[in-house]
């Protein structure tokens, strides 16, 4: 017995996906931008040692 023709861009219902071609992008969140988040942590850090630098010159 032969597989029944399945028209081009369908899914043939053996493989029960009813998704589409294209892969889904995933979602990044707030990590979309990982550069802007190692510049705020650069820029706290750099802060803080300022902090300590001018409690120790200007003690």
């Amino acid at each position: 017995m032969t597989d029944p023709l399945v028209p081009p861009g369908e899914t043939p219902p053996v493989e029960g996906s009813t998704s589409e071609a294209h892969e889904e992008r995933a979602d990044g969140g707030m990590w979309e931008h990982p550069a802007v988040w190692a510049w705020l942590i650069l820029f706290g850090a750099v802060v803080v040692a300022g902090y300590f630098l001018a409690r120790v010159l200007f003690l």
